[in-house]
């Protein structure tokens, strides 16, 4: 299958090359007994065009996103060039439709994408996870204008976006968000202050939730705002633990003048529209999470096949051994659940919401868990920065916190338990 902003590449000779390689490697892997498949190997059980998918996506990783990406994060770089490299690809609007430039990817494939890309780069995969996230939430909750004027420049990165739900005051609690936006004439004037907004201050587009109405989740709208909108400013960027190829600011509005006609989806729907978008953007940095975790995962293997201690590899030391066994079980689990999400949220399930819930606790938990095994099995070169495991430790455990904490994952699933019967 072509996927619309894929056929440029598809018809390429890197693709040519790449399709080839991944060919030729799945025909020998054919000829070996099936336990010569290692238990890391992330294209078990995917179709044809998931492994080209995700093929892609491994190429560019290795050759683009991991060279770099350390002194993206030494320097704090946000590497927008590499970015729309990435949306020529496709990537800019993977689940976004067709006909305004997506290219009409499932969510499982979008999964699969983003944990190929974290495994070289999961700040920079992450910031691309919520531009896809806004990209699809304007495709899917816009007017037929506003996606004809909006999404093909968001699917070609050409206008990056930002996810603004979280304020000072208001983060796991979002319903007592105190942004306002009070009619006016044909325009909406916003007023308030939005907290740790990814991209917030280098990107173009801002979907901001804001209260036109009553008290609680029934009152919040949702605004398509311009980066160059009078009254729209930014907070210092923030300096933090990880992430450091994307900027994080807050985004502050002091009369800013929207006009009715950016008001996405109906008045007092913009908490549900806040709520879908998350639904997605949980399996998406959970599967960074995945992607982080295989990328330290793998390097610890080979660094306990190489290093000596006591006379022998320290991979022949049952405690190393039983390490990453378990490591490799726990990134396979989760990596089946972040899949099995995506498939209820692709299939519209009533069920999606929890098991995405679960699934991104799960994921998310085991992503910086392995992460620091992996560390931990590298010792003190674990530690330094001259080696990766560091930054994927640092940049994962961010993943706990956003897209809902994992203590609030917890309370959706407990809800559910408690009072949906089996």
């Amino acid at each position: 299958r072509v996927h619309g902003g894929l056929h440029l590449f598809l018809s390429s000779p890197m693709f040519a090359r790449i399709a080839a390689a991944t060919l030729a490697r799945h025909a020998a892997s054919s000829t070996r007994a099936a336990s010569a498949i290692s238990c890391l190997d992330a294209t078990i059980g995917l179709t044809d065009d998931q492994r080209s998918f995700q093929a892609t996506a491994a190429q560019f990783a290795k050759d683009v996103l991991a060279p770099r990406a350390a002194e993206w994060d030494e320097k704090e770089i946000f590497p927008v060039a590499e970015l729309r490299e990435l949306a020529a690809l496709g990537f800019g609007g993977l689940y976004t439709r067709e006909d305004v430039g997506g290219s009409g990817l499932s969510r499982v494939d979008a999964a699969i994408v983003f944990e190929a890309l974290a495994r070289g780069c999961p700040s920079t995969t992450a910031y691309l996870s919520i531009h896809n996230m806004v990209t699809w939430m304007v495709d899917t909750f816009g007017t037929d204008e506003q996606r004809k004027e909006l999404v093909p420049g968001l699917a070609s990165m050409a206008a990056l976006g930002s996810y603004c739900l979280t304020e000072p005051s208001c983060g796991s609690d979002a319903a007592a968000l105190r942004t306002t936006a009070v009619a006016d004439g044909g325009d909406f004037v916003l007023n308030g202050e939005k907290a740790f907004i990814s991209g917030a201050g280098a990107t173009d587009v801002y979907l901001v939730m804001a209260r036109t109405g009553e008290a609680g989740a029934k009152g919040i709208s949702c605004f398509i705002v311009d980066a160059k909108s009078k009254g729209l400013s930014f907070g210092t960027k923030l300096r933090k633990m990880g992430w450091n190829s994307q900027p994080t600011r807050p985004v502050i509005m002091q009369d800013v003048r929207v006009p009715r006609s950016r008001m996405l989806g109906a008045p007092g729907k913009g908490f549900t529209i806040a709520m879908k978008g998350l639904d997605g953007g949980r399996i998406n940095i959970g599967a960074c999470s995945l992607g982080a975790a295989a990328a330290a995962l793998e390097y610890a293997r080979a660094y306990t096949l190489d290093r000596s201690a006591f006379g022998k590899p320290i991979a022949q030391f049952q405690n190393t051994q039983f390490v990453l066994a378990d490591q490799a079980m726990r990134l396979t689990g989760a990596r089946l659940m972040i899949h099995r999400a995506a498939s209820l949220l692709d299939a519209a399930s009533p069920a999606a919401t929890v098991q995405c819930a679960m699934a991104k606790r799960v994921a998310t938990d085991a992503g910086f868990d392995i992460c620091n095994a992996a560390l931990q099995l590298l010792g003190g070169y674990g530690y330094m920065k001259e080696y990766p495991v560091e930054r994927l430790l640092r940049d994962a455990r961010v993943h706990q916190i956003l897209e809902g904490t994992n203590e609030i994952m917890r309370e959706i699933v407990a809800r559910n338990l408690l009072t949906v019967a089996p």
